[in-house]
């Protein structure tokens, strides 16, 4: 695995970000619901002649549950840890993936950042081509490095995982219905896409740039439902994501050569008082 050639970058000191973290009772409700509507609509799509339209609806629920299950993993919901959890064995479930394997893997990629030791993050150091052809092995790559490095207690809450996503699989398969098994396959689809869009997409060509991720501005940033905000993350992974844009613009007006250093995540799509000049 690639070093990276500069030393990852460090939350600047002097910055406020501690009142960014509280959510209250309509927050929380707000961010547990997210990925909701989304499901709705495409189980509602996979069950009428208009099924292909579901594959989108699908595609915004994953990223959706994708925001859910990152704010679980990092305690950003404001709920117990026992209740972080078990949000992410109902996205297990539903996502067709161990979200306790992704939590181990997750927390050392904040802690070795594209480094050694990072079994999330090495995809970030592969072309596109490259992480196309990848993207099927990535969920088995993570399981594996999972296992090897949790605990008792994590391995069992992982075996839970897959135990949900086997009996949802199986529901479908036995029960032939058209609902569940495009669910299944749009799942399984975004499972082999995920290296891309969840890992390449923010953190490629940053390895050697001393820049922790890329963070976009504009509608490609809301579109994304704030994750593409995610140098901001790295250096506070504490702040919820609902708050990152305000954290980005601190760190803007504060820190001197924030901005200038910014990597859009695509900058052609930022509108243009926030392009980054090369």
């Amino acid at each position: 695995m690639i070093q990276p050639k500069r030393p990852p970058e460090r939350a600047p000191k002097g910055i406020q970000w501690a009142d960014l973290v509280p959510l209250n009772r309509w927050d929380k409700i707000k961010e547990l619901m997210l990925p909701l509507p989304w499901l709705l609509l495409s189980l509602t799509l996979y069950s009428t002649a208009l099924w292909p339209l579901g594959a989108m609806a699908s595609f915004l629920f994953f990223l959706c549950a994708l925001r859910l299950n990152h704010e679980a993993i990092h305690g950003n919901l404001g709920l117990s840890r026992r209740q972080d959890s078990l949000v992410m064995h109902v996205l297990s479930a539903l996502m067709l993936g161990s979200n306790h394997a992704f939590c181990q893997c997750h927390l050392l990629h904040h802690k070795h950042a594209m480094g050694p030791g990072d079994c999330e993050g090495n995809c970030g150091h592969m072309t596109l081509a490259q992480v196309l052809v990848y993207g099927p092995r990535f969920p088995f790559d993570i399981n594996r490095a999972a296992w090897r490095i949790a605990n008792v207690k994590a391995r069992r809450r992982i075996l839970i995982d897959w135990g949900l996503v086997l009996a949802v699989i199986a529901a479908a398969v036995l029960s032939g219905s058209q609902t569940l098994l495009l669910h299944v396959a749009a799942m399984s689809t975004a499972q082999c896409l995920a290296a891309l869009f969840a890992v390449w997409i923010a953190h490629q060509g940053t390895h050697d740039s001393g820049v922790a991720a890329r963070s976009q501005r504009g509608v490609l940033a809301r579109l994304a439902y704030l994750m593409f905000y995610h140098r901001e993350h790295h250096l506070f992974p504490k702040v919820p994501v609902s708050r990152l844009p305000v954290l980005a613009d601190r760190l803007e007006r504060s820190v001197a050569g924030y901005a200038a250093s910014r990597k859009p995540v695509i900058g052609w799509l930022e509108p243009r008082r926030f392009r980054v000049e090369p």
